[in-house]
């Protein structure tokens, strides 16, 4: 990337992904596409059936709550949570609340099932959250946390057109940077591997915990949500000294044929409440 930075900038406070933002509707199409997958899959071996009464944190766009709600018809529920949740369609069995669950309160025993994606590891307050969440469920009720560990990205792999070595370093700083920015606005970029001790010790039992990673060409999902993120979090990357020649720079490297690199992992963690 380019030598010359810019002063850096205040950063702007609190979680990273707005849903005002313009770009906010790519960004759950991305993360649909690349990681609902993951997430129902590990969601349909823990036996949903109609009648139970799920929740969903940090809800986004809603393809997962609106998954959790066809599988739990016609008489079980689902409650999608979000602090700004107007981009939630709605569906039979769905309903959609306002909420912050780092300071709203949540009923007690509620809830069969709880998933959230992508929400605790940029919440501060994530282990208050996880133990708020553990008192919603009911006895014998399961959670489901599936989280980055933003620190395991792969270089890229030098192929075709990218053998040099200036698009390697494009990359790797692209991906620096972001984690410089990530960190700054709260993020733990370790919670990933993390969670399921913090499952454990929040009093979850039958922990089970899976590790994911992609292969990112320029036509991967997770490839589309990088470039995206580029996007979004402009002024937050010009917060921590990029420039946009940079960012059009990193643009070019992923979408480039012989783009190719490891994506951070994505572990999934489920642990019981006790009877």
């Amino acid at each position: 990337m380019t030598s010359t930075q810019p002063q850096p900038q205040p950063q702007p406070p609190g979680y990273a992904f707005d849903n005002d933002n313009g770009h906010a509707g790519e960004q759950h199409r991305a993360l649909t596409a690349g990681y609902d997958g993951l997430s129902v899959g590990r969601l349909a071996g823990l036996g949903l059936r109609d009648g139970l009464r799920c929740l969903e944190v940090g809800a986004g766009g809603g393809s997962v709550a609106r998954w959790l709600a066809a599988r739990v018809a016609p008489t079980g529920s689902v409650l999608a949570t979000d602090i700004k949740p107007h981009h939630i369609a709605p569906a039979e069995g769905l309903e959609v609340a306002v909420h912050d669950i780092t300071r709203d309160p949540l009923p007690e025993c509620a809830f069969d099932v709880i998933h959230a994606r992508l929400v605790l590891l940029h919440l501060p307050e994530r282990l208050q959250v996880l133990e708020r969440l553990v008192r919603a469920l009911r006895p014998g009720g399961r959670i489901q946390l599936d989280d980055f560990d933003e620190t395991t990205y792969g270089p890229l792999i030098p192929l075709g057109g990218l053998r040099g070595g200036d698009a390697a370093e494009v990359y790797a700083t692209y991906i620096a940077a972001k984690q410089r920015l990530l960190e700054a606005a709260g993020v733990d970029l370790t919670w990933g591997r993390s969670m399921a001790a913090a499952m454990e010790q929040a009093g979850l039992t039958d922990i089970d915990t899976e590790p994911h990673v992609q292969s990112w060409r320029c036509h991967s999902p997770g490839t589309a949500l990088q470039i995206h993120n580029t996007h979004h979090l402009r002024t937050r990357f010009l917060a921590v000294g990029v420039t946009d020649e940079d960012l059009r720079a990193a643009r070019r490297v992923m979408s480039h044929p012989h783009f190719l690199a490891a994506s951070c992992l994505m572990y999934s963690a489920q642990g019981r409440r006790p009877y």
